[in-house]
């Protein structure tokens, strides 16, 4: 039985500036995106019949929900066939935290639709690839693409930039997640009652890009719902990282750390009841 498996890896956000509400209801952002190597496995096999999605994690849908499932039907119909897609059943084997701010669905439907186009073996270039992709979500071009890359429109118009050292970093996940369109429509709540307190701290930071700190807009609205939040970065500053932001909508925490041993140091140190603390390190684009 033919069968093919890939690794959807997590992403962190290295900065997120959010600019106006569009008319179709998101944001205008600049966002640099850099992939890490915490990462699911997708396996797409070929098995004649219904097409299905199997997964063990609570929370993860196996139904037409699931972006996995989404883009399947786009692949199918953008491949000119007819009805619903079949004939193939795709197992996720989640390590990525859900709403966490770390692209896990996201970065599985890439996934998939990578696979699934050599398992059906159906001639979709690679922009028509993207254009599915950004139907889906607005991260999941990323992921089509991986590395570090800028993100500008609604996220979804990607540019490689150049590969970044392989920091490592250190995640922390609080207890509960943050849904995207809360923590949007908390950042429009703030910006129309006091647009002055919405820029994120730059101070403290020691990791620069083009000269200049990184920051991510949606922190002061999670913040002020969630203080643990600015608690963690502050912690992560304080065992020596390089740069420490919420990652996306949050809940997830991480800092960048230039050692494995400064990693594991502060990771030690963070990993304190209710939060799950893990570390990795950033990858570049796959190469072939």
């Amino acid at each position: 039985m033919a069968s093919i498996t890939r690794r959807a890896f997590a992403k962190i956000n290295l900065s997120l500036r959010i600019g106006n509400a569009r008319p179709d209801g998101f944001h205008d952002v600049r966002t640099i995106l850099q992939a890490i190597d915490l990462f699911d496995r997708v396996k797409c096999e070929a098995r004649r019949g219904p097409f299905q999605i199997r997964c063990d994690m609570p929370g993860v849908p196996n139904d037409r929900t699931n972006l996995v499932w989404k883009g399947a039907q786009s692949l199918w119909e953008a491949a000119g066939r007819s009805g619903e897609a079949r004939d193939a059943v795709v197992t996720l084997q989640k390590n990525i935290p859900v709403k966490a701010g770390l692209g896990g669905g996201s970065s599985d439907a890439a996934a998939a639709l990578l696979a699934l186009r050599r398992l059906w073996k159906v001639r979709v270039p690679d922009e028509q690839m993207h254009a599915l992709a950004a139907r889906l979500g607005s991260d999941v071009p990323f992921f089509l693409v991986g590395g570090t890359a800028l993100g500008l429109d609604r996220g979804d118009e990607i540019y490689p930039l150049e590969t970044l050292p392989r920091y490592r970093v250190v995640l922390v996940i609080p207890p509960f997640g943050v849904a995207t369109e809360d923590a949007y429509a908390w950042f429009d709540e703030k910006r129309n009652r006091d647009p002055f307190s919405l820029t994120a701290p730059e101070k403290g930071s020691r990791f620069l890009f083009g000269g200049r700190p990184l920051v991510n807009d949606l922190e002061p609205p999670v913040i002020e719902r969630h203080p643990v939040i600015g608690q963690l970065k502050q912690r992560l500053m304080d065992r020596g990282a390089l740069m420490a932001a919420m990652s996306g909508s949050g809940s997830t925490v991480f800092g960048v750390f230039k050692s494995a041993a400064a990693a594991g140091r502060a990771a030690r140190a963070l990993n304190t009841e209710g939060a799950r603390v893990m570390t990795a390190r950033f990858v570049g684009r796959p190469t072939g």
